[in-house]
């Protein structure tokens, strides 16, 4: 039996949730959308087969799985992104084509992505990228900027976001900028909300705040939120139901009860039993051969840091969102100016003015934006991991492509990178994977120093582990490495030594092996220790 197929002009015959139902005591209709049989292909790559997926309005749903299991995709199919698949998507068992992002908005279907600097427009206001769906949609000749701001502060309010609505976003932090995606999304009238790793970013008190919205919008506005983590604790805390996707296809749906574990989880994630903890490779420790002194910079973002890495050392670097990590990293790297205080390498005070020169006294940096600034999306794998190191690859003024192929072959093997070929672009691979080939880049170009600025940042479990694995061998080759994150149980797991930051400056340093999440939480909420 065939079913009737709706585009996006037959929205009068299909029921959408109306905003404020339960408070004028109407019945909140329940909507299910789904998918079956849904397939895409990529140049190279099967990325869903077969996929079965639903999920209704009024329930928080999880979606996990590895890097490359088909999340993503799955998503911007149901938010018309991915208008090439091949099978069905149903709104309440009727055919709908979402063949563009225009008519999943119509139908109340809004995406957060992870990358919020490719969604948002950095020379226009918060006001203006918060309400810009409105205003694109409805197509007006003439705008009405006292209502467009008044509307952008009310749903900032609901979101406990404090920040002025005239700023340009351009000027945000990168949670902030996460924040005004979200708020962006749920200004529009929106029966189903995907939300694609929207905590990477933020705090725990702005995730704490993210959560309270989440359950406000299930519980009074019958919206369907569909839940894309790799913090597998957060969706035991805030998910009713979670689906697992592995290699282009759902294997399972079950239920979150108070017995769920997030082992149990992870292995049906990854299709195998799974030790949670990391167990940190030996490496002989040497001589001090990286050093700052007081350093300041980036705009009052850095004050008066001073540390030191060893030969063969894992050094961390912790504190909340907006302590000054990247900020710190970049500092180091050239990327923003340094007003103050001394680098040194090899006991040799080095001038370090941009990133160029930073490469060249082998200091490396894995940033934490990986696809705006860790890779190059619209080349392929093979020209992103000989990008820093090109001149081994030439020859006069020729660059040798078979002798750069080989190099890249050698480290996708050596770092497990899924990927058909080489010559893959490296858009079309999972966040995971671009991780490692930014590692990869780094690895090939020999560096001493190798800084990595949440390398974990939205990588699935298993990949997870593949980068701690990898960042161990570089300190076992004798390199030092700076590793900063917000997330303290991986410094416990993978650092030597451990410094807090907050606000721009050190507050403690820590050995790992002697100290606990609880004391590094201490420090990174301002308290001082008395020797830092």
């Amino acid at each position: 039996m065939l079913r009737p197929s709706f585009s996006s002009e037959h929205l009068a015959l299909i029921p959408l949730r109306r905003a404020g139902a339960q408070r004028r005591g109407e019945s909140m209709e329940r909507i299910k959308l789904g998918t079956r049989n849904v397939s895409i292909e990529f140049p190279g790559v099967k990325a869903l087969t077969n996929v079965d997926f639903e999920v209704t309005t009024g329930e928080i749903h999880a979606l996990v799985g590895a890097n490359g299991a088909g999340k993503s995709t799955l998503m911007k199919v149901l938010a018309g992104a991915n208008p090439d698949y091949t099978g069905e998507v149903y709104l309440n068992d009727q055919t709908v084509e979402l063949r563009s992002t225009l008519a999943a908005k119509k139908l109340g279907i809004q995406i957060v992505y992870q990358e919020v600097d490719m969604a948002l427009i950095p020379t226009l206001s918060v006001a203006e990228n918060v309400m810009l769906n409105d205003t694109v949609m409805h197509g007006r000749f003439v705008m009405r900027w006292r209502s467009l701001y008044k509307r952008a502060a009310e749903v900032l309010q609901r979101l406990h976001i404090d920040v002025d609505v005239h700023k340009l976003v351009q000027d945000l932090s990168l949670a902030q900028k996460q924040m005004v995606l979200i708020a962006r999304a749920i200004v529009n009238e929106c029966n189903f909300l995907i939300l694609d790793e929207p905590t990477a970013p933020l705090s725990d008190t702005e995730t704490e705040e993210l959560f309270k919205l989440v359950k406000h919008l299930q519980a009074t506005e019958n919206i369907a939120i569909i839940f894309i983590s790799h913090r597998i604790n957060e969706i035991i805390k805030i998910c009713e139901c979670y689906t697992v996707m592995r290699n282009g296809q759902v294997v399972d749906t079950t239920e979150i009860t108070p017995q769920t574990t997030t082992k149990e989880i992870v292995e049906k994630m990854l299709g195998r039993t799974f030790e949670e903890n990391f167990p940190k490779d030996i490496a002989e420790i040497g001589d001090i051969t990286f050093q700052l002194e007081h350093l300041s910079g980036a705009e009052g973002k850095v004050n008066d840091v001073s540390l030191y890495t060893r030969k063969g050392e894992i050094v961390g670097i912790a504190g909340l969102v907006g302590a000054g990590k990247s900020e710190l990293c970049k500092t180091i790297f050239g990327a923003y100016e340094k007003t103050g205080g001394k680098v040194i390498m090899g006991g040799r005070e080095l001038t370090v003015r941009n990133p160029s020169q930073a490469l060249k006294n082998r200091i490396a940096l894995v940033p934490e934006e990986r696809r705006k600034e860790g890779v190059l999306v619209g080349e392929t794998v093979s020209f992103n991991i000989s990008a820093a190191s090109l001149d081994n690859f030439c020859t006069a003024s020729f660059i040798n492509k078979r002798k750069i192929d080989r190099c890249a072959e050698e480290y996708v093997d050596k770092l497990g990178i899924s990927t058909p070929s080489v010559k893959q672009f490296v858009k079309n691979l999972s966040g995971g994977n671009q991780q490692k080939v930014a590692v990869a880049k780094w690895m090939a170009a020999d560096c001493d120093l190798y800084i990595f600025d949440e390398p974990t940042k939205g990588v699935d479990v298993g990949a997870k582990q593949d980068i701690f694995h990898l960042i161990c061998d570089i300190a076992k080759r004798g390199n030092s490495v700076i590793y900063a994150s917000c997330e303290n149980s991986e410094l416990l797991s993978i650092t030597d030594r451990i410094y807090v930051l907050f606000d721009g400056q050190v507050m403690a340093e820590l050995v790992t092996s002697q100290t606990s999440e609880d004391e590094i939480m201490y420090y990174a909420v301002g308290n001082r220790a008395r020797y830092a």
